[in-house]
Parts: C-alpha cells; structure tokens; sequence
C-alpha cells in the first residue's frame, strides 16, 4: 500500500491539508505500507522553497513522517514536480503521436467567451473542441510562426465516466461536462490532472486519499490513467474543514494554517486531535 501527500509550497500548511495528510500517515502506517511526500511546485511564479520546508517542517510538528520525499530520496524520485518536466514532455510527445492530444491555440478571451455564451445558453461550460479538428498541416504552420499553443487531451467519446470511492460510494459524471483538458501549459508546464495522473502512476501510488474539492478531477484522471495505459489507483475523497458558517475553511475565518496555531500553549498532541476529527 503506497499514498501520498502532494501539497503546493505557494504558502504554509493549510489545516484542512495537514487532516488530509494525517489521513494519509494514518494509512500508510496502519497498512504497514509507503508513505510519499511529492511537492507539487509547477506554478513557478507562487511556488518557493522557503514554504516547501516549512510545510516539511509544518508536518514534522505534527509527528507526521514519510518514507520518500524530496528531503530523503527515494526509489521514484525526483520527488519536486519542477524537477520532473522532461517526463511530463515525454508522456504528452507519445499522446501528441497518438492522436490522443492536440494542440490549442484559443486565447484567454476567446475561451472566456466561449464560457458566457454556455452559461447563457445553458450548457456545460467545458471546451468546445475549437481546435481539436485542425489539420497537420495548419497546426505545423501556426507552430511554425510562433504562436503559442496549449496542448489538450482529446477525451474519447463516453456516456459517462464511473469510479467507486472509498468514503463515498459510486461517483458518475456525464461525458459531455468533461471537456478536453488543458495537459501542458503553452509555457511548457504540466497542468495539474496530467502532472498528478504520471506522478501517481510512476510512484506506484495505490491510494489517493484527498478532500472532496478534487472530485470533480477524478473523470478526466481515469480517463488519462487508461490513455496512457496506467493502472488506476482507489480514491477517497474526504469531507472538507469547515468554518463555524459550514464554509470551507478560509482566512476569512480567521487562522487556518499550522504555522498560526503553533502557539507556545499548545502540544502537539492537543493539536493532532481537532485536525483528526
């Protein structure tokens, strides 16, 4: 049994991810099994070093260890996702070959627009498809002059996409909400479905235990996971910290990361208890 914890060191650790952590040292450690710290840092311009060991740090305090992870190495590292970028070229340059991906040259605005006129007409409000029928030949040339492209995996045609979860039983979403998602960036950045689906799939992680706010990324994982040919891991997805107004909790409500309630009053053991429950 391997799972993982996989935060974004663009701040320091959020409660509501230290309870998802925690739940996932639980059962790591329970099962005898792997537990994996993998930092998800592709958003160069938030992302620091600086809040990637303090969510190491953060973690510590906490009395939650990892057996793999950027400070220990490991048997599938590198374990920072910017140090993992040739990969993630490497797996969109084999579904480029496949006809599985294609390349989006839509702009901001006109995919904003795209997205009124669904809304005003009442329809999903995933990608239309503008660019997936582009011949060869017009792709060639656009590259060829510059322009920058996305690229977008073009998601077969299915009724719906069904997954048992862990905590919440049978979970189906319609094919036609699922869109053709973003995978690489046109800066050359994995977008976070596809970044998740090859890491998860390379570090052999047979559990992903995460909160309920990735649900909704679940349909376009499987279907990535079965494109390029990947064994798919169980899911579990947990119920969000809420605020006192049963909001997800927020800094509006005040202090909502480790780092803020590490006051001299409390213990860590006293602290593990409300993150838990």
């Amino acid at each position: 049994m391997r799972l993982r914890f996989a935060p974004s060191p663009t701040g320091r650790l959020h409660v509501g991810n230290a309870r998802t952590a925690l739940f996932n040292w639980l059962a790591a450690r329970g099962a005898n099994g792997t537990m994996v710290v993998r930092i998800e840092d592709t958003d160069s311009e938030r992302s620091t070093r600086e809040f990637e060991e303090g969510i190491l740090e953060d973690l510590r305090w906490l009395g939650i260890t990892w057996d793999e992870g950027p400070d220990l190495g490991g048997p599938f590292g590198p374990y920072r996702q910017s140090e993992r970028l040739d990969t993630y070229k490497a797996y969109t340059d084999e579904l480029l070959g496949r006809g599985a991906a294609y390349h989006c040259f839509c702009s901001f605005a006109r995919l904003e627009a795209n997205r009124r006129a669904a809304v005003a007409a009442g329809r999903p409000t995933c990608y239309p498809g503008t660019c997936r029928t582009l011949s060869a030949n017009v792709v060639r040339h656009r590259l060829d002059t510059g322009e920058p492209a996305a690229i977008r995996f073009a998601v077969p045609e299915v009724d719906q996409v069904e997954f048992d979860d862990l905590v919440r039983g049978t979970i189906s979403f319609g094919g036609e909400i699922i869109g053709d998602p973003i995978i690489m960036r046109s800066d050359g950045r994995p977008a976070y479905n596809f970044a998740a689906v090859v890491d998860d799939a390379l570090m052999k992680i047979s559990h992903v235990v995460r909160g309920e706010d990735h649900i909704s990324n679940t349909p376009r994982q499987l279907l990535l996971y079965e494109a390029l040919g990947f064994a798919q891991p169980y899911f579990a997805h947990l119920a969000l910290v809420m605020g006192p107004d049963r909001a997800p909790l927020s800094k509006r409500h005040g202090a909502t990361s480790v780092e803020e309630l590490c006051v001299p009053n409390l213990t860590r053991g006293c602290q593990t208890h409300p993150v838990g429950h």
